[in-house]
């Protein structure tokens, strides 16, 4: 917990210059997948200074996932699909660039590249596993 508070303490500050002037952090940073949560959002351990590492959590800039607990179960096995792919995309690490500050707090918003410099959002929209999100989430159950 103790850990948590401290990496949002410092993506505040360093947050802090950026979101005042209206612009994100460019990047890029890299950065070592610690877990994918769903099927666009993971945790991330990014080194910011010798020897010191934050772990945040980091939304897929421009998707939405369908959710694992959605009401249908079209949009349950969605999720699950969306997740393995996230997962395999992820395994040799990602590189950040972006990087603004999530609408829930405690999370960063990102666009993502995979190792192979692939952008993740793109690659799981053209497979069909993630829709475009412009501030409104997509209907996947109908």
């Amino acid at each position: 917990m103790v850990r948590f508070l401290f990496g949002l303490l410092i993506i505040g500050v360093l947050a802090r210059p950026a979101a005042a002037a209206g612009a994100a952090l460019p990047g890029p940073y890299a950065a070592d997948v610690v877990r994918v949560l769903d099927g666009d959002s993971f945790e991330a351990r990014i080194r910011i200074w010798l020897d010191q590492d934050v772990t945040v959590t980091v939304r897929l800039a421009g998707v939405d996932a369908a959710e694992r607990d959605a009401p249908c179960a079209g949009a349950q096995i969605m999720a699950r699909l969306a997740t393995a792919a996230l997962t395999a995309r992820l395994s040799g690490g990602v590189t950040l660039s972006d990087v603004e500050r999530d609408k829930y707090g405690g999370r960063v918003v990102a666009r993502v590249r995979d190792a192979g410099g692939a952008d993740v959002s793109d690659a799981l929209a053209a497979a069909g596993l993630v829709r475009h999100y412009a501030g409104r989430r997509p209907v996947w159950c109908p």
